[in-house]
């Protein structure tokens, strides 16, 4: 099994962790892990990010089991057919084979379409990203790392590791090693490149995607075929971009949105190369980590009086947020406060549809052993908004916390059934009356009904998202061209090849949010300033200077170059 451990390559170079402060235990020190070596809520864990994730890997084998999160989407994708009834495979058709060699079905190469006069696209100036410092691209290498490296990068992803102001900072010298070798890389890169005629790839995006509104096939073919010419899985951010925006026109000029989406998500990408380009994300890009340290902060405010905490976690996947949680509270004076997780997912496809919730549950309840921490877990694989308050099994000596991060976009909006969803689980919510409900936000305006509008608003929020990784990792680097294949990749797929209830990535912005939150009846809470502060400074030292931490009013705001990406906010019941 020792092949399956996470070796992602990404560009956090941390420097020596005891820098600031001599007298703290070394990072490789095994010994001072112990849960009852009485340290304080802020000190670091060591080795707890590797071994958690490793255990998983070592243990459970997700080389054979596919990605929790896609499987539990596919399954809300999914629409009963006559190829279902008749325990047939959707048919592909070849134009999509062509553009898709490793699928295993039958396949011929699609066939050639007319060229396309392309004189009011050459020549105009690509959106490539060029005018990017390489002293300030690499706030973090991509390059493989030995055991320890891994050690201490795992901690940084799971662990609270820099996130206080006493703590180390995650450094990147300039004149590292591993930095003068990205740079030759990259430099030995842009030499060997081919040179091309130079083309605006997203007015071509655009064009075409108003030819297949209107099914004009030739047209969008000529448009797709100059596209493909200029596009590249393996090439810079924009060219990426195009690749997969590509696919997915493709795909809907062909029909077969749904379908193929679901096809796609059949091709067993193992959970376990999906944990490791999670792993160079997190590491590259400070969202996640910033909202779980944010969020975990507040929670920990709340355990200090409790005996029983019950955190109630919409879209708990994997459980990643709740390890450095558990760290915390194995700290505090006086003995931990008991965990109660209710662990709340979408259904797996089969017969067990809670079985890879279940997994996580007893992931985190051998944690909580390893800590001390008294724990109970309750799990529940269904659709959100049928669930009845009775199933959370809520007593009345517990502190209740609710926790969804960036998961309510893939509920059905108000445009798909009559009843929304959305505000039914709010309503759920309210009625748990939690002491507190974080509430994080994927922030996107690209949820049109009108798929030209949405077309145009998705590429402008994948362009930051690719446009992140082309700045902070190097572009040979596997670990992420297989977060762009299997995450950015699939999530357009499903945002411009399927319609309807096949469509599950629905953002909205965190002002309709608010608007929504408030009309069901919660009041907001104030932002915790000293800790936004602590988010602020955390980001600025430690990443690409272009990730942005602000705020607007109630809402604690993350983004790249200007664009919002993520929000996240507090909210109470309003008591009647």
């Amino acid at each position: 099994m020792g092949s399956n451990l996470i070796t992602a390559q990404c560009q956090c170079q941390c420097a020596n962790h005891n820098h600031d402060n001599g007298s703290k235990e070394s990072p490789t020190d095994s010994s001072s892990s112990s849960p009852s070596s009485g340290m304080s809520s802020d000190s670091h864990f060591p080795n707890e990010m590797l071994k958690y994730i490793n255990q998983m890997l070592m243990e459970e084998d997700l080389e054979e089991k596919t990605c929790m999160l896609q499987d539990c989407l596919a399954l809300q994708a999914a629409e009963r057919s006559f190829y279902e009834v008749l325990c047939h495979n959707y048919p592909i058709p070849a134009v999509l084979n062509h553009y898709y060699p490793d699928d295993d079905c039958n396949s011929s190469k699609g066939s050639k379409s007319p060229s396309v006069d392309v004189d009011k696209v050459r020549g105009r100036k690509s959106y490539q990203r060029e005018d990017v410092e390489e002293g300030r691209i690499n706030k973090q290498s991509a390059l493989s790392l030995d055991d320890s490296e891994q050690t201490e990068m795992f901690d940084d992803v799971l662990l609270c590791k820099g996130e206080n102001e006493d703590s180390p900072k995650c450094s990147l010298n300039g004149n590292s090693a591993q930095h003068r070798q990205i740079k030759r890389s990259n430099g030995r890169r842009k030499k060997n490149e081919k040179k091309s005629e130079a083309v605006d790839l997203w007015s071509l995006l655009t064009q075409c995607a108003q030819s297949v509104a209107v099914n004009d096939q030739r047209t969008a073919n000529e448009m797709l075929k100059l596209i493909r010419q200029h596009s590249s899985e393996s090439g810079d951010g924009t060219q990426r971009l195009a690749h997969y925006f590509a696919n997915a026109l493709t795909t809907r000029l062909a029909g077969m949105g749904a379908p193929l989406y679901a096809h796609l998500l059949s091709n067993r990408t193992s959970a376990a190369d999906v944990l490791k380009a999670y792993g160079v994300y997190v590491l590259a890009c400070p969202f996640k980590k910033m909202s779980n340290f944010y969020a975990n902060k507040r929670i920990m405010e709340l355990a200090e009086k409790a005996t029983t905490l019950h955190i109630i976690d919409f879209g708990i996947c994997y459980g990643f947020q709740w390890p450095c949680l558990i760290q915390l509270l194995s700290a505090q004076a006086g003995g931990p406060s008991k965990l109660r997780i209710t662990g709340i997912e979408f259904p797996q496809p089969g017969f067990r549809p809670a079985e890879r919730v279940e997994e996580t549950g007893c992931r985190l309840e051998r944690y909580c052993e390893r800590f001390n921490v008294p724990f109970e877990c309750n799990v529940i694989a269904k659709k959100w908004e049928t669930i009845q308050l009775e199933e959370l099994k809520i007593t009345k000596d517990e502190v209740v916390v609710v926790n969804c991060m960036y998961r309510l976009k893939n509920l059905p909006d108000d445009t798909v059934a009559p009843t929304s969803a959305r505000e039914t689980v709010l309503k759920l919510i309210r009625s748990i009356n939690p002491e507190l409900f974080i509430h994080g936000v994927a922030n996107g305006t690209y949820n049109a009904p009108f798929f030209v509008s949405r077309f145009r608003e998705a590429l402008f929020h994948f362009s930051a998202q690719f446009d992140i990784f082309e700045a902070t990792v190097a572009r040979d680097n596997p670990q992420r061209m297989m977060f762009e294949k299997e995450i950015h990749g699939r999530d357009i797929m499903n945002l411009i090849a399927c319609e309807g209830t096949e469509r599950v990535e629905r953002p909205e912005t965190y002002k309709q949010w608010q608007v929504r939150t408030l009309r069901t009846g919660f009041k907001r809470v104030p932002l915790n300033q000293e800790l936004v502060k602590k988010v602020m400074d955390m980001v600025q030292s430690s990443y690409h200077r272009d990730f942005v931490v602000d705020v607007d009013g109630h809402w604690m705001l993350q983004g790249w170059k200007g664009r919002i990406i993520y929000a996240l906010s507090c909210w109470k019941p309003v008591k009647n």
